[in-house]
């Protein structure tokens, strides 16, 4: 059969008016999605996989008789981009006219297709529409479905019938990804009937991965079982044009000039830059269109001012994640078109997005990844057979060295492969709480259906249930003060529910694209500009100029969380806007490579060097030149080269007298990283104070203050058996730690970053999960403090690597060359620039992001500083009588006004008589306590003597306490024993009481003064 076969006459008719054939991927795709198997389609830029996804679900809505208005959507799309999400949304409508005409041309009178986007960016008014007539194509991003399943919108995805994911390589690493797989198993929990999922990806491997990762499995005896999957490999290979350019004869001696662009006060500095701007605008005016890649949006906005300031024109703009939808639509579209000559980007124009037009690829900086350098050249020359033209200016040495091997492994293939994380328990929390949101689940039932999902294929229950007593509010509420539950769990009946704010926090808090602080920028009617980090608004005044997408713009207001601003135009002074982020790492692939690159190019003589790296490495004259110079002035200064198979240790004395040490490696950050934590926590433990570490792609730095000789070799080389324990006793009291705590926690719904209308400041956040953190350390099980561990030393570093290269140089695998210098080496070099850097630059991290920490009182001295006034002297009784108010919840503002209400005056208090809970409440308390006692979440208990009600998470406390029976029916893990029983009803009592005095204590829990007194004093000294 011939792949047209398949096909409708219309369809058919449509295609070959339009293209000379299908493509491999089209004519392989197509026959797996007409058998109805779930399909991988792996094929390069151009290939027409778009078309493949989606041609057979077109042309199956286009035979059928249209369905009720309710039953029309049946084709969902997803994409991880919204600009990509517009960009198929216009690219559909040739297909859809074509086939209309075609049918109309035959005498057809086939249905009318319509289409529809959900997006962030979607107003109210057309969602409303979409909901009320909905689309038979549907795209959208996979956070606004997520919206769409935890909401009444979720009716009219009960028919989908396929759903396309693209670019699937963008997301399958990441944690938004695993939110997608977890979504995607919802998508298909919510249809009456399968869901065809079709995924589409240009770069990844290993396949078999991906193909779980779209497909899913199913629960089979408690084992999972991965659901079928047919992986369309069509790897024709792309005709690649690739060039490694250095503008300059020596790297290291670049000519001297004034700094350009509003800052010719400045002294001359040597500089690339100079030489770099005119090169880059030679090429761009050559051709007719051209995509300039860089890695931050701050180097995207400068070098897009740089280059219309030598053009004399607006020649270029700047695109990146900061501009606002309205603006990269602009640009994107005059790209496309030809318009527009060139824009300075970063990855946002990295996936799949149509650019016929572009006919260059400029690459400032090495992409620092194979899959993302393949990605940036795929830009141009995107049609099917074309050849994609890029040129990579290296900013200096140790950039050109990654830059030529990455160029080499784009040419061979090598692809970096996709490392999934497995079961991250911040992701699963927002989506048990997004789910039970829509309804309540048998508990049984929702752990199988969140295993169906790749990630959590091995999760186990003890684990899910340790995620669902920490939404539930199962930890102990006086010391996790700022935690509020989110589910309602009954052990007894084996369900979930949701609390009345579930959805509207799953809803205003969705995804797991961490809150980095940024500011949206808007004109004074409303309209988006894009964003500004945190840290720059705060650096900035109403009047300030800035630039933001090429443009300039005048600060008229500041508000808590937007600037307003007016338009500038050709002002001279407008400074560049900055942002922080987290800098791409190395794979690990990809550092064997560099290794073996350098041990093989660097082992060479001069001139083979040479010819080789413009034959085959693909370097122009110069830029070969520099990298031959590098590795013979290398050997020259340590005798050897660092590589694969031998790590450099130098040492020598910085310009103050300090010792500084350097171990090369290129291993990249992810090794290097937790190697240099354990090396700090090593020193530390001997010397007694902290050491200054900092660690890159390309090695680790030591600097140590206050000693007399270099550190002795062998400290620096830890075995590998001590490595691991090293490094989980040092990460926790690291930036990193506290800052991925804090996203993981906002991810979990615990600290939400936003409330309708409102968004959390990101300093407030810091100081919340810096609080929440001081807490849950004491916890081992809390579960975002064991999923931090997991991100930190599974995502983020390689622990297993490290291992296994620190076992190589235990065996003599790898050979560690030291040498002692009296100035860093050439590799050095650029490793102590980034040290300098670090420190002369960085600016006071809050404190919350450094370590959590608790302020104390020493009332000792507190009393020689006031004289021998007795403290309760200076305490006001008005004031002290509304404090006992505010905390014991009787003013107005802080009574319970509703069910879920009551169970938190519960938790927070301790237990209440009737007539206590009625004093706290705005409503009729006794029905809501009923509703309590009839769900489980609440019990009669005797205490003091008298019958008071008890949330049943406190039952345990009370019985170890208090000596409180436990009443009939409370399930087995809610009457563990509990560790500190009398700490904890006693300290409860003191945190919600104003000042009082043993005997009140006493009296209230049915206790021995004498008994509370010595926990008192306890309480006290352990602060």
């Amino acid at each position: 059969m011939a792949p047209l076969d398949l096909f409708s006459p219309p369809t058919r008719a449509w295609f070959e008016s339009t293209f000379e054939a299908p493509t491999d991927a089209q004519t392989d795709g197509w026959a797996s999605i007409a058998a109805g198997q779930h399909t991988l389609i792996h094929a390069p830029t151009g290939s027409g996989k778009t078309l493949a996804a989606f041609l057979y679900g077109l042309d199956a809505l286009y035979q059928e008789e249209a369905p009720p208005d309710n039953e029309r959507c049946r084709v969902l799309y997803v994409s991880p981009m919204k600009a990509l999400a517009y960009d198929v949304d216009r690219n559909l409508r040739a297909p859809l006219t074509g086939i209309q005409l075609a049918a109309e041309r035959l005498g057809l009178a086939p249905p009318r297709i319509s289409t529809a986007m959900r997006t962030g960016d979607t107003p109210q008014s057309e969602r409303r529409q979409m909901h009320r007539h909905p689309p038979d194509v549907l795209i959208t991003t996979p956070e606004s479905l997520y919206l769409m399943l935890t909401s009444a919108v979720s009716e009219i995805l009960k028919t989908v019938r396929w759903v396309i994911v693209d670019e699937i390589h963008a997301v399958a690493g990441t944690k938004r990804g695993t939110h997608l797989a977890v979504t995607l198993e919802r998508l298909q929990d919510n249809a009456t009937g399968p869901v065809q999922r079709i995924g589409l990806s240009a770069t990844q491997r290993p396949l078999e991965d991906i193909a779980g990762f779209l497909a899913g499995g199913e629960i089979v005896n408690d084992v999972w079982t991965p659901r079928p999957v047919h992986v369309v490999d069509a790897p024709r290979h792309k005709k690649l044009d690739i060039e490694i350019v250095v503008p300059v004869e020596d790297m290291t001696r670049p000519d001297e000039t004034a700094v350009p662009y509003g800052e010719a006060d400045n002294p001359p500095v040597r500089s690339i830059w100079p030489a770099m701007y005119p090169r880059l605008l030679d090429l761009i005016r050559e051709h007719r269109s051209t995509i300039v890649f860089v890695n931050s949006r701050g180097l995207a906005e400068r070098l897009s001012a740089e280059l219309n300031n030598l053009a004399g024109e607006d020649l270029t703009r700047a695109h990146h994640g900061s501009v606002s939808r309205e603006h990269r639509v602009e640009i994107e579209s005059g790209l496309k078109t030809g318009e527009l000559r060139g824009v300075v980007a970063t990855s946002s124009l990295e996936l799949g997005i149509d650019m016929a037009a572009v006919d260059l690829v400029l690459l400032v900086e090495s992409p620092s990844s194979v899959a993302s350098g393949l990605q940036r050249v795929g830009r141009a020359g995107h049609q099917v057979g074309a050849a994609s033209r890029a040129r990579v200016f290296p900013k200096h040495r140790g950039d050109l060295l990654e830059a030529a091997v990455v160029v080499e492994q784009m040419y061979a293939g090598g692809i970096e492969a996709t490392k999934i994380p497995r079961n991250p328990l911040d992701v699963l929390a927002q989506q048990v709480v997004a789910m039970v949101a829509v309804k309540s689940w048998q508990v049984e039932e929702l752990y199988a259906l969140v295993r169906q999902a790749f990630p959590y294929q091995a999760l186990t229950r003890p684990s899910f249930d340790s995620v669902l007593d920490m939404l539930s509010g199962r930890y102990p509420s006086d010391e996790f003060a700022e935690l509020r539950p989110r589910i309602v769990w009954d052990r007894v009946a084996g369900t979930v529910a949701a609390r009345n704010n579930a959805r509207m926090l799953a809803v205003t808090n969705p995804g797991t694209i961490p809150d980095r602080g940024l500011y949206t920028v808007v004109l004074p009617e409303g309209g988006k500009v894009g964003e500004l980090d945190e840290e720059m608004v705060y650096e900035s005044r109403p009047g300030d100029v800035f630039v933001l997408g090429s443009t300039a713009w005048r600060i008229s207001e500041i508000d808590h969380d937007r600037v307003i601003v007016t338009p500038a135009p050709g002002e001279p002074s407008a400074k560049m806007p900055f942002w922080h982020g987290d800098g791409p790492g190395r794979p690990l692939e990809l550092g064997r490579a560099v290794g073996k690159f350098v041990r093989e190019v660097g082992g060479m003589k001069p001139d083979d060097a040479l010819a080789t790296l413009q034959e085959r490495y693909r370097l122009d004259e110069w830029a070969a030149q520099n990298l031959a110079r590098m590795f013979e002035d290398e050997r020259a200064i340590t005798g050897t080269v660092p590589s694969d198979k031998t790590i450099v240790i130098e040492q020598f004395r910085d310009e103050i007298g300090d010792w500084r040490t350097v171990i090369l490696s290129p291993f990249g950050s992810r090794i290097h990283a937790p190697w240099a934590l354990a090396i700090r926590k090593r020193y530390r433990d001997a010397l007694g104070h902290d050491t200054d570490v900092l660690w890159s792609d390309d090695g680790i730095v030591v600097r140590f203050a206050d000693i007399d000789e270099p550190a002795p070799i062998e400290t620096l080389l830890i075995d590998p058996d001590e490595i691991e324990e090293l490094v989980i006793e040092e990460v926790a009291d690291s930036a990193l730690f506290t800052s991925r705590f804090r996203e993981s926690a906002a991810r979990a719904l615990l600290l939400p970053r936003r409330r309708p209308g409102n968004r959390t400041p990101l300093w407030l956040q810091r100081r919340r999960s810096a609080d929440l953190l001081q807490v849950a350390k004491g916890y081992g099980s809390f579960p975002i403090v064991l999923e931090t561990y997991r991100e930190v030393l599974q995502d983020h570093f390689d622990l297993p690597a490290l291992i296994e290269v620190l076992g190589d140089v235990r065996s003599r695998k790898i050979r560690v060359h030291d040498v002692a210098l009296t100035s860093p080496s050439p590799f050095a070099s650029s490793l102590m620039f980034d040290f300098i850097a670090n420190f002369m630059y960085a600016y006071d991290a809050p404190i919350a992001e450094k370590r959590a920490a608790a302020l104390t009182l020493d009332r000792s001295l507190l009393r020689e500083l006031l004289g021998d006034i007795e403290l309760r002297d200076l305490l006001d009784p008005e004031v002290i009588a509304h404090i006992e108010l505010e905390l014991q919840r009787l003013t107005p503002e802080r009574k319970a006004s509703s069910l879920d209400g009551i169970h938190d005056l519960l938790r927070d208090l301790g237990p209440l008589s009737t007539d206590a809970v009625m004093a706290r409440t705005d409503g009729t308390a006794t029905d809501w306590l009923d509703g309590l006692e009839a769900t489980r979440r609440v019990t009669r208990v005797r205490m003091a003597g008298e019958e008071r009600w008890a949330a049943v998470e406190d039952v345990a406390r009370l019985r170890d306490a208090l000596g409180v029976s436990p009443p009939p029916g409370i399930a087995d893990s809610l009457l563990e024993s509990v560790s500190d029983p009398m700490g904890d009803v006693v300290g409860r009592y003191a945190r919600t009481h104003a000042p009082f005095t043993a005997s009140d204590a006493a009296e209230s829990l049915g206790l021995p003064a004498a008994a509370v007194t010595e926990v008192l004093q306890r309480l006290e000294q352990s602060g």
